[in-house]
């Protein structure tokens, strides 16, 4: 079993339970870790093989672009596309975070987690 973590993705996206924060958007930073087996890339040093970095951020990019009101939400849908598309991806965690949101004080960041397993989805 491998891990492989896709740290600080950054996105401007559209998310949030106010209409302003749907209109104006703001910054969300995301951290990614996919547990799959890497034996077969080990040996065969074969991008076919493997998880596709790319492939996962992709995905994770154009899940960003559907708005969601909730990082709860928007993680479990992120969670839900990664298992079906990257299919040798048994075990997945996601750190959604939210940058300076409207809380009405000096909030750094909020930030949603969940892990799940393939077979949640199944």
């Amino acid at each position: 079993m491998g891990i492989i973590e896709i740290e600080g993705m950054e996105f401007y996206a559209y998310h949030g339970c106010f209409s302003e924060e749907r209109i104006v958007g703001n910054r969300f930073m995301i951290d990614l870790r996919l547990e799959t087996d890497t034996s077969k890339p080990e040996l065969t040093d074969n991008i076919h093989d493997a998880v596709n970095y790319q492939t996962a951020y992709q995905l994770v990019k154009r899940e960003m672009e559907i708005k969601a009101h909730l990082l709860e939400h928007l993680s479990n849908r992120i969670l839900k596309q990664l298992f079906q598309e990257l299919p040798t991806v048994n075990k997945a965690r996601i750190k959604v975070s939210k940058i300076n949101p409207p809380l009405g004080g000096r909030v750094e960041q909020v930030s949603v987690i969940l892990e799940k397993n393939k077979t949640d989805f199944q």
